[in-house]
Parts: structure tokens; sequence; C-alpha cells
């Protein structure tokens, strides 16, 4: 048993690893559509502010994860085995096709589906998800609004100022935002890999009480930095290039409006998707502008994949948790 539970650990970092991957793109496509930072130096610079969200931030996210997807009574180890494969499986396809999807959300769907494959809808924890599903529509439309007010405000600050002086203040700008959206993103979506290890552990009996650890917490903010270094590129030019054209101001609108929403959230312990945040808010930057400034075929694109990942990343791990329970009959 002690093996599995080490396998689950390191699925998890793995999986982890992946979001920072696939969400790479968040914190960077913007910095890199509009030239302030190199490719290199910008994956380096979220990776860091990512890991520093490691202090002081709280595990509130994490506790609803572990406690507020699935009732507790009914998880074990293949349980969580089954619900990281159906998350990772789903992620590495989206990342591979370019498509920024909630990463964060594709392991609530492995968890809900492989929950009730072996509980029954009964195995839900139907407030947790009902926080989960509200904010798959409220985050990217409250980032949206939100991109558009910091547009428009600070276009209306910076109004007698010449196009020359803004781009150079707002290239500095957006540093301090990127790092203020990394250290949103590394404190909302590294705490969902730590709720699952927190999980495993306790249902396991390596934990008296249901906590997170504080090497667990490292580890997972470790994981999450060195995915977001290693970048996912094909999703960086979705974001950055392909829904809207940026200028440095309108990337400093999207990036602190970004950062709002995934620091309120976290303090309030809702696991909200990154992706779909920063997605809005880029949207709402567009739109001051003009709503054709927007590529609405590609937002599109994104909005079916945000829809599908729960119910598809389920689908999954259900398929691998039915899967590992036969193969689990035919052992002696």
């Amino acid at each position: 048993m002690l093996l599995l539970v080490i396998l689950i650990v390191v699925l998890a970092l793995l999986f982890d690893f992946v979001n920072g991957m696939n969400d790479a793109a968040n914190s960077i496509a913007t910095v890199v559509s509009t030239r302030v930072l190199s490719p290199r130096l910008a994956v380096l610079w979220a990776a860091f502010f990512n890991f520093a969200a490691a202090f002081g931030f709280g595990v509130h996210v994490a506790t609803t994860i572990g406690k507020g997807i699935v009732e507790i009574s009914i998880v074990d180890e293949w349980l969580i085995l089954s619900a990281l494969i159906g998350a990772i499986v789903w992620a590495h396809g989206c990342t591979h096709f370019g498509l920024p999807i909630s990463v964060s959300h594709s392991l609530i769907g492995g968890l809900a589906g492989t929950g009730i494959m072996k509980g029954g809808l009964g195995a839900l924890v139907p407030a947790g998800l009902i926080k989960v599903v509200a904010f798959i529509f409220l985050s990217p439309l409250i980032g949206m609004l939100l991109g558009y007010l910091f547009m428009v405000l600070v276009a209306w600050l910076v109004r007698k100022k010449t196009p020359n002086r803004v781009d150079r203040l707002f290239r500095v700008g957006q540093l301090v935002s990127s790092a203020a959206y990394s250290l949103g993103h590394g404190t909302n979506d590294a705490q969902k890999t730590m709720g699952i290890i927190a999980l495993v552990l306790y249902t396991s009996g390596y934990l008296e009480s249901f906590y997170v650890p504080v090497p667990v917490i490292i580890a997972a903010y470790l994981a999450i930095a060195l995915g977001t270094y290693t970048g996912g590129w094909r999703v960086v030019k979705t974001m950055g290039m392909k829904l809207t054209h940026l200028k440095p101001v309108g990337g400093f609108s999207a990036e602190t409006a970004s950062a709002v929403v995934l620091l309120g959230t976290a303090a309030a312990g809702i696991p909200v998707s990154t992706t779909h945040t920063i997605a809005g808010a880029i949207m709402g930057v567009g739109a001051t502008r003009r709503l054709s400034a927007v590529r609405w075929g590609v937002a599109g694109r994104i909005v079916w994949a945000w829809i599908l990942t729960i119910p598809f990343s389920g689908l999954v791990g259900a398929f691998f948790y039915f899967l590992i329970s036969e193969v689990r009959k035919l052992l002696p």
C-alpha cells in the first residue's frame, strides 16, 4: 500500500507540473505578446512568483478540494489514482492541441466521475460542486468586467500622455501585474494538488486528521513552478496572440483584473480556473476598443473546451476506476 501511496503522490505532482505547463500561458502570454519580456525571461519570472505564493496565502482551496467535492468517507487510494489519471489524460491532450482548458477543473471532474462510479450521485458534495460550477461562468465574466473597467480607468488616467510614454510606463507596470497574477495562479492552482496529496495521506492512515503538511505545500508549489518554467508554447500563442491584439497597457489591465479575482477567490476557498479568469479579462480589455477586436471564433473554441472539461475528465476517470476495479478482481 505504501508503494501505491507513493505512486499517487508522484502522479499528483506530475499533474501539478502539467498544470504549470498549460497555465504558463496564463502567466506570461500578455508579457510575451507585448514583447515586455522574452519568452525565457517571462517563464522564469512567472515560475518564481508561482513558487513565492507558497508563503502566506493559506490552504483554503486545498481544503475545498480534499473535503468539498466527494464525500471523504468513500475516498480511497484507488479512487484518487483514477481521478488523477483522468485529469492528466484530458489536460495533456488539450495542452497538445493548444487548448487553454482549466487543468484544475479536469482534476475536479476526475474526482467527481470516480466518486459517482464508486458511490453514485450521493457520493458528491453538492455545496462544493455548486461553487465550482458557478465559477466556471462567474470567473470569466468577472474577469471580463474587471478587465474592461481597469482598461477604461487606465485609459482615462493616461489620456493626456503620448502613446510612446504610455507604452514605456506600462512595460514596467506589466512586470508588476504579471507577478501579481502569477501569485494568484500559484495560490489557487497549486493548492488543488495539495488537497489531493493530503487526502490520500489521510485516507491511507498517514495523517490522523485532514490537514496539509508543510512538505506537501513546498513540493506542490515547486512542481507547478517547474511546470511553468518549461512553458506550454502552443497555449501561449492561443492566449497571447490569437485571442486579441494587446499592448502593454492592455496586458497590465488584464493581469491586474485577473490577480484581483484569483487572490479574492483563493482567500474564500473557491477553486476557480485561472485560465477562465485571464481569458475573460483579455476579452474585456479587447472589447474596450470594439467588440470585433476580440476574435470570438477563437474565444468560442476555448469556451467549449471549458464546458467539456469536467464531464469528459470525469468520464475518463470513471473509466479508469472501472478498469482498475476489474483488474483487482482478477488478482489473487
